[in-house]
């Protein structure tokens, strides 16, 4: 096969583009304290270390040899699609899993594939095919065993040596709307997992189950339960008092866990990022309207908790959006660090949450050491109150009058990619999202915008700088910038800081980057190929470094639409794991570049009844995750239906639907829908491939009557 090797520049290569899109100075950084910090060879958590810094230890690879930085090995994943995970390395072997939870085994040396592990959710559990967009990640590893949480939510053991199955347990009850994308937290012989559902009325928990047997320990949930089911829980009863009488009829109250998770073994805590409210609207949970002295905060939704690891007891809560209306969470990554602050050491957790501001907390109680800064554009808050912890709101941001436009928007300023934090320069590496949002009500939301949980949302460009992704070094003792890279695109991957005095980033248009970490000057690129989400990991072999990330663009880019397309098309890149070391020669078989280029087919046979049409366009909220809002597919994590030749005839269209022949590969099963129905879900997407090919008037605005 004809190989090529992928363009790389070098830090004496290019240097012209080394500071585009790089402002700021220094910010007034020094060096923390690195005792404990991050991984070394290995790599064994998610986050690197149990801290959950994302900070490697490592320091062959720096400014100054990382001209010789090339590509080791790759690993081409067919099947898969969305790859958000972070692998792990322990001992010689890299572990992680794919866009439904398939875990691999990898020999970190070649890369040859060890095992592979496949959950087959489709299977077991096809319901829950329905409320994802194919995504996890990734794994835990404690003692010879591997974790991973299915997106049905059973929670698996496996051996790690065969990948052979130890135990499995469901985290979750199985008719519930719970989801889990999630990778599980071990904690000194205990494994403990979250899940997602918010969106869907889905009522937050973890769970912490035995590492050894699977048996259930302990459950905590994040909002209360109805009357009966709080008696006797002071931290139910506590948080009871903040929602409305009767929510829970309506509603589970979200604050799910689906992502952040710290085990702090020096006090034994867990500490958890609960998501969202749901629904968004807080009149629909609880219509009181003062939300002072804690009525309508609704906890524990958009906040940390701190837990008992042996009991998953309530320790302390730090709420970051009381009242959470705008589908705020505190779900990124918690790290752990000890900061050298007015002259003293303070053990602080780190958190930059989706609403924009970065917040350093007190690890023993829970409460803010300096004020919090705002990491993006910020405009639903003046600041955050030192004495109460609470943000100094501006007014009528709850859509009083029926219009709310705010940023972040509901993408977040950080989402889940994950952070990184460098002691040696005592900077946080943030993965920064701008982009705002349109809440409307009463009738007042433009033809653009969508139902989300009973209220019309858009997604809005109009500040500058709007739609673009950054990389934001941050200092979080004082609270201010040091420097920021702009990239092209919105939606791009988690970060990774190392000894050697470098960050990697990838990037949604596929170039994987290294930056000066103390400038923010870039001194490598290789192009990948395709898009990356996820955040890189290293560690070292036979004393040598390796630094590795999975290649694979994808999870809520469809929901989207345009404003995180990149041109890649579905099922055209392969989805690769890449493996680099000072010294490497290898290379990629070409692939397919990007193409924004809709290539639409047509049946002029057909004709369209505007009324299918019509109906059509609000039953396609349902296709959105996987194909896009309004069908404008990103071309990922599903095809372009417009582009699509089994949607091109009813008869095949229907029996795709109703058959679930490809449930494997993460379409679900339709069976529900109607003749009538599915007779409107192809007019629709037949009218939008004919806007495409300039033979219909084009219709821009998305469908806004059907609730996800």
């Amino acid at each position: 096969m004809h190989r090529w090797k992928s363009t790389i520049l070098t830090a004496t290569a290019g240097v012209a583009l080394l500071t585009a899109g790089c402002t700021g100075g220094s910010g007034g950084t020094a060096a923390q304290p690195e005792a404990g910090v991050g991984a070394d060879k290995n790599w064994p958590t998610v986050g690197g270390g149990a801290d959950e810094s994302s900070y490697s230890r490592l320091d062959e690879i720096t400014p100054d040899t990382i001209g010789k930085l090339g590509l080791a090995w790759s690993l081409d994943l067919p099947g898969e699609v969305t790859l958000e995970a972070t692998p792990l390395a322990v001992d010689g072997l890299i572990f992680f899993s794919g866009s439904y939870a398939a875990v691999y085994a990898v020999d970190a040396a070649t890369g040859r594939q060890l095992w592979k592990f496949d959950p087959r959710t489709w299977q077991h559990n096809p319901f829950k095919m329905h409320f994802s967009f194919g995504a996890n990640r990734g794994v835990a590893y404690e003692n010879g065993k591997v974790f991973v949480a299915g997106l049905d939510c059973r929670l698996f053991a496996l051996d790690a040596a065969s990948g052979k199955q130890l135990w499995v347990v469901d985290s979750v009850p199985s008719d519930s709307f719970n989801i889990c994308t999630g990778a599980p937290r071990v904690m000194n012989g205990k494994v403990i997992i979250g899940n997602g559902g918010a969106d869907f009325g889905a009522r937050g928990f973890v769970t912490a189950f035995d590492a050894g047997s699977g048996k259930q320990l302990w459950r905590f949930y994040t909002t209360p339960a109805g009357p009966d089911g709080n008696r006797g829980n002071a931290a139910m009863e506590a948080a009871a008092k903040t929602w409305g009488p009767d929510f829970w009829k309506h509603t589970g109250g979200g604050g799910t866990v689906w992502n952040g998770m710290t085990f702090d073994a020096e006090t034994n805590r867990i500490y958890i990022g609960a998501g969202n409210a749901g629904p968004y609207d807080p009149a629909v949970r609880d219509p009181q309207p003062d939300a002072t002295g804690g009525k309508g905060d609704n906890l524990y939704t958009s906040s940390i908790v701190a837990l008992d690891a042996d009991t998953g007891k309530y320790v302390w809560h730090y709420q970051e959006n009381p009242r959470d209306s705008w589908d705020y969470k505190a779900t990124p990554n918690i790290q752990m660090a000890t900061l050298d602050i007015a002259g003293k050491p303070r053990k602080v957790l780190m958190h930059a949450p989706t609403n924009g501001f970065f917040y350093v907390l007190d690890r023993a109680t829970g409460k803010l050491i300096n004020r919090p800064g705002k990491t993006t554009v910020v405009n639903w808050a003046r600041d955050i109150d030192m004495k109460t912890g609470r943000p100094n709101e501006e007014p009528n941001i709850r859509y009083e009058t029926g219009l709310t436009e705010i940023w972040p928007g509901t993408v977040g300023g950080h989402n889940w990619q994950a952070m990184s934090y460098s002691p040696r320069t005592g900077l946080v590496y943030i993965p920064i999202q701008q982009i705002g949002a349109r809440f409307a009500k009463n009738g007042q939301a433009s033809e653009n915008a969508f139902n989300v949980m009973g209220l019309m949302l858009e997604p809005i460009r109009q500040k500058e700088g709007d739609g673009h992704g950054y990389l934001v070094a941050w200092n979080p003792v004082t609270q201010k910038e040091a420097w920021r890279v702009r990239n092209e695109h919105l939606w791009n991957g988690g970060t990774m800081a190392t000894a050697g005095g470098l960050v990697f980033q990838g990037t949604a248009e596929g170039k994987f980057n290294a930056y000066d970490a103390g400038s923010g000057k870039r001194v490598w690129q290789f192009d990948a190929g395709l898009g990356i989400v996820g955040a890189p990991m290293s560690y070292s072999l036979n004393g040598r470094q390796y630094v590795s990330v999975l290649v694979g663009y994808g999870g809520t880019t469809a929901a989207y639409g345009n404003f995180m397309n990149v041109g890649w098309k579905y099922g055209q890149q392969p989805r690769r794991l890449l493996t680099f070391a000072l010294g490497g020669t290898a290379g990629l078989a070409p692939s397919p570049g990007p193409d924004m280029k809709v290539h639409a087919l047509d049946d002029p046979a057909l004709v369209l009844d505007e009324a299918d049409v019509r109906a059509g366009k609000g039953l396609s909220i349902q296709c959105a995750a996987c194909h896009g809002i309004a069908l404008q597919a990103t071309g990922t994590p599903g095809p372009d239906l417009r582009e699509s030749g089994i949607a091109l005839r009813l008869d095949t269209f229907g029996q795709l639907l109703r058959s679930g022949a490809l449930i494997e590969r993460g379409m679900p099963r339709f069976e529900r829908l109607t003749d009538q129905e599915i007779r409107q879900l192809h007019a629709y997407i037949r009218a939008k491939a004919r806007e495409e090919l300039g033979l219909r008037k084009r219709d821009n605005s998305r469908p806004g009557n059907v609730k996800l």
